[in-house]
């Protein structure tokens, strides 16, 4: 498997988790938005390697601070 193709399955994955994290307080498509721009800030960062695990961050706390 490629790595851009490791990566968008990677990033599926955090997009799933946080929709069911996040279920009582936001919809699919808020999460889908949130993962989407966190995803883009990392977009010309040239080591890949951790991508996923810094958009779950990026994207958890942009839902839980939109929340309160």
């Amino acid at each position: 498997m490629a790595d851009k193709e490791r990566e968008a399955e990677a990033v599926r994955g955090v997009v799933e988790r946080l929709t069911e994290a996040f279920s009582a307080t936001r919809s699919p498509a808020e999460v889908e938005a949130a993962v989407a721009k966190a995803h883009a800030s990392f977009a010309s960062r040239p080591v890949r390697e951790f991508v996923p695990v810094l958009v779950e961050r990026k994207a958890r706390a942009l839902l839980s601070e939109s929340s309160d």
